[in-house]
Formats: C-alpha cells, sequence, structure tokens
C-alpha cells in the first residue's frame, strides 16, 4: 500500500487546491459558489502576505486532500489559535486516514507554533461532524455563526 503524505502546499500547487476547492463545493451542493481563481490562491496563497497556508495529501504525486487553514486570535488566551477553513479528501480516497493525516498534522502545527487552539466550522448536515466528535472537537453551542457578505457588508460599510 502506498504511503499518503502530507505536506504544506507550494505555489505550484495552485491549480490542485483550485480543484480540491470546486470538488468540495460540488459535495456541499454549493458548485455555483466558487469564484476563486488560481490567480486568487496563488495571490493570498502564496504572495507577499499569505492570508492562508494549506496542507496536501498526496498519493503516486496526486493530490487527494487538503486542509487549508490561517491563524486567528483568542484575546482571551492572549495567543494565535488555527482555524480550520476547508479540509476534504477526494471520494476515492476516503476511509483510508487521509483525512485523520491531515488533522493530525494540522494539530502538530498548531502545537509547534504555540496555538492556544485549533477551531473549525462544518454543516450541520456533514457526516464529518462524526469523525470530528472522534477526534475530539466540541461542538460549541454556546457559539452562534455570524455572518455579513455581498451587500449587506457594502452597506454596513457606508452606514456612517
Amino acid at each position: 500500500m502506498t504511503e499518503t503524505l502530507v505536506r504544506l502546499a507550494r505555489s505550484n500547487d495552485a491549480a490542485a487546491i483550485l480543484q480540491l476547492i470546486k470538488e468540495l463545493a460540488a459535495f456541499e451542493h454549493l458548485s455555483d459558489e466558487v469564484r476563486a481563481t488560481e490567480a486568487d490562491i496563488l495571490r493570498d496563497g502564496f504572495g507577499a502576505s499569505p492570508r492562508f497556508e494549506c496542507l496536501i495529501a498526496e498519493r503516486h504525486g496526486k493530490a487527494i486532500g487538503f486542509a487549508l487553514f490561517f491563524h486567528s486570535y483568542s484575546t482571551f488566551e492572549g495567543r494565535a489559535g488555527l482555524y480550520l477553513e476547508d479540509l476534504f479528501v477526494l471520494e476515492d480516497a476516503r476511509g483510508i486516514g487521509v483525512g485523520r493525516k491531515l488533522m493530525c498534522e494540522l494539530a502538530k502545527l498548531a502545537l509547534e507554533r504555540n496555538c492556544a487552539r485549533l477551531e473549525l466550522s462544518v454543516l450541520h448536515w456533514n457526516p464529518a461532524r462524526t469523525f470530528y466528535d472522534q477526534l475530539g472537537f466540541m461542538q460549541q453551542e454556546d457559539w452562534l455563526p455570524y455572518r455579513v457578505n455581498g451587500d449587506s457588508l457594502k452597506s454596513l460599510a457606508e452606514a456612517f
């Protein structure tokens, strides 16, 4: 059996990262919402001021999964955290530990960087919730996600 390699993404992984994002969107029935381009991935992940980092899981030199993350900050802890924006493994690579390996590597990075926590959000219907429970994540029932975007974001910016 071929070993799965997990490594930090490089700029030449931008096309593979975008493809995995598209695969994730299809899984979530949100394909029409992907606006990201390879240029966006290159600029924001590998440019002068990176806004995210990414772990790539690969077999036989092919990307089969990814974990895209960035630093957050806890004012109460007085330390950074890691926020996992997306975790995805191709369907034909599921069930062999790829997701677990990505999460373990992300946890190692969090500890190496003295992060206070590792956080993520998951859709209520996603069967991966069981996976996160098994890894020791706890649902934060007291914290509700809020978002402002699009026209509402523009209106808020122009309010005063």
